[in-house]
């Protein structure tokens, strides 16, 4: 069995921004040689998130609504997390929205159902923040 490994970096300017990385990743499967196997693709700050769903702005707009809805970001002093930032919604926002995805490589190409792409989600932007890209397989 063969693995890769790859990341992604980010510098988002906005607090929050939802970003579609399918075509990233599936250049590090291309990179891999590996056409039949698993690919982890994870967010490695905890206050982002990689996600799979549909690339229809609406609905990434329905995601920002619900989620300042659960976790609204002010005011900051509702959280006892908020302190030397002004972050603990973001923190939350992640929880929910989740740390990664995994997916089937198959014939060389990510083995998706229809409308399926892989996001990052930034809930904290405005500095460096990386993605892992691994890829297991033969």
């Amino acid at each position: 069995m063969k693995s890769y490994r790859k990341e992604l970096w980010f510098n988002i300017p906005a607090r929050r921004k939802i970003v579609r990385i399918t075509e990233d990743v599936q250049k590090a499967i291309d990179e891999s040689g590996i056409k039949e196997g698993l690919v982890l693709v994870n967010a490695m700050n905890i206050t982002a998130s990689v996600f799979i769903n549909d690339d229809e702005s609406g609905l990434h707009s329905d995601y920002e609504r619900w989620l300042e809805k659960l976790a609204p970001e002010k005011p900051y002093s509702q959280y006892a997390h908020n302190g030397f930032e002004d972050n603990a919604d973001a923190h939350l926002k992640r929880t929910v929205m989740g740390r990664e995805v995994v997916c089937a490589v198959t014939n060389g190409k990510l083995d998706f159902g229809t409308w399926e792409q892989i996001f990052y989600y930034e809930l904290d932007g405005k500095r460096s923040k990386h993605v892992l890209i691994k890829i297991i397989g033969e």
